[in-house]
């Protein structure tokens, strides 16, 4: 193509891409000048303040790597990561792993849309999977990631809206049924994003049965580990069920931005578990190929910083009762927020709001009562009706559930 006139682009004919919904509600948020306001859209932890929270154990973390770091600080890390950070996020992940250590290729990545992207990118070039297979909801980002490798995406169904809760027989029965051998089969490991509803572990020990014999490839995304329950191990029992089988073949994106606070740091790995130690070689070499395309090697102080606290025996039960302190809070915003509505009288049943667990909670509002929430209570919830309950505080839980309450009863179920 040659020049064209300064009027006119090569790039006119494209289509408009809406900005991505969380971040378009932020934008209104930070338009409001209400007093009151209140975002109850984004996976950021706060504090009872809604301030930003620095864990304790990243606070010590810092000055213990600012004091021992050199010159080389700033040198390139290889393409597969910082090593002793790779080695501790497989360690904190699947706990000791035998026979099966080189039978695992891990990479660190951007946080865990890197992990999810490399992994979708990798899966995509060598199995060429007929579709991936996407709980109904999931994580806005993963037909994304998947649609822009070239891979179908089909969803299975998860949510029962009547209920509010797991559909599990929906669920087991679609990729017991419509599944194709070599397909992925995407799921999350814990605190489900947007849901926060998790299979049980006889549920989960059903779905690996499924995926043996239809001849699925599971795609685990880790986002929450210890976040969830506040016990790490608690929350990658699924994973580290899966892998025990000795039967699957898998991979698991990994992100420290919600369990550690590390949201801007980026710090993530990527774990594909391989039938043998030649075929993990060979899956790490493509891995690395790719990797070095995207990215060339990924950044360091997040991942010094978390391979500290996960290294270090101090530290790291520092870091458990961070996780304790966190899910702990939001656990009890979950009790606060439905008792409030409960008192209230407000039309609906409400208990799923507690049985729910992680950062989000699922909550049934309907697109109209979301609209009129943020419209009168200056409330800003994304139109799915999903909330982070981590932006519900002491000081505001009230006023937020009477915002649901008037939007309840003006625009009923």
């Amino acid at each position: 193509m040659g020049s064209v006139p300064t009027d006119q682009s090569l790039f006119s004919s494209l289509s408009t891409i809406p900005l991505d919904p969380h971040y378009a509600l932020k934008e209104l948020f930070h338009s409001d000048t209400h007093p009151k306001k209140v975002i109850l859209g984004s996976g950021l932890y706060r504090d009872d303040n809604s301030k930003p929270w620095v864990l304790p154990s990243v606070q010590k973390a810092e000055k213990l790597v600012r004091d021992t770091v050199g010159s080389d600080r700033y040198e390139y890390l290889p393409i597969s990561g910082f090593a002793p950070f790779v080695s501790a996020a497989r360690q904190v992940l699947f706990g000791p792993l035998g026979d099966n250590e080189k039978k695992v290729v891990s990479l660190q990545t951007i946080s865990g849309t890197g992990a999810n992207f490399l992994g979708a990118r990798f899966i995509s070039d060598t199995l060429k999977p007929s579709a991936v297979w996407l709980s109904d909801p999931s994580w806005v980002n993963h037909a994304n990631i998947w649609g822009l490798v070239g891979v179908e995406v089909k969803q299975y169904p998860y949510w029962d809206a009547k209920n509010k809760s797991l559909n599990f027989e929906g669920m087991i029965h679609q990729l017991e049924t419509a599944t194709a051998p070599g397909d992925v089969v995407l799921l999350h490991a814990c605190a489900h994003n947007p849901t926060g509803v998790d299979p049980n572990k006889d549920q989960w020990r059903q779905v690996a049965d499924i995926c043996e014999k239809r001849g699925l490839f599971p795609f685990f995304d880790c986002a929450y580990q210890g976040f969830a329950s506040g016990d790490h191990a608690e929350d990658a029992w699924a994973v580290r069920h899966f892998l025990e089988r000795g039967t699957l073949e898998m991979a698991v994106a990994q992100s420290f931005s919600k369990n550690m606070g590390l949201y801007g740091e980026r710090v993530g790995a990527l774990h594909v578990i391989c039938g043998t130690s030649d075929a993990a070689a060979k899956a790490k070499g493509h891995l690395s190929r790719i990797q070095r395309g995207l990215i060339s090697q990924p950044p360091t102080t997040g991942a010094r910083l978390a391979s500290t606290i996960i290294s270090n025996a101090e530290l790291f039960d520092s870091w458990l009762a961070d996780l304790q302190e966190m899910s702990g809070r939001i656990k009890g915003m979950r009790k606060a927020l439905r008792d409030e509505l409960v008192a209230l009288g407000t039309p609906g049943r409400w208990d799923h709001i507690v049985t729910q667990i992680g950062m989000f909670s699922f909550t049934g509002l309907t697109p109209e009562q979301v609209a009129s929430i943020q419209e009168n209570g200056h409330v800003y919830i994304l139109k799915s009706g999903r909330i982070s309950v981590a932006g519900l505080n002491t000081k505001n839980v009230k006023y937020v559930a009477s915002s649901i309450d008037a939007a309840v009863r003006e625009h009923p179920f």
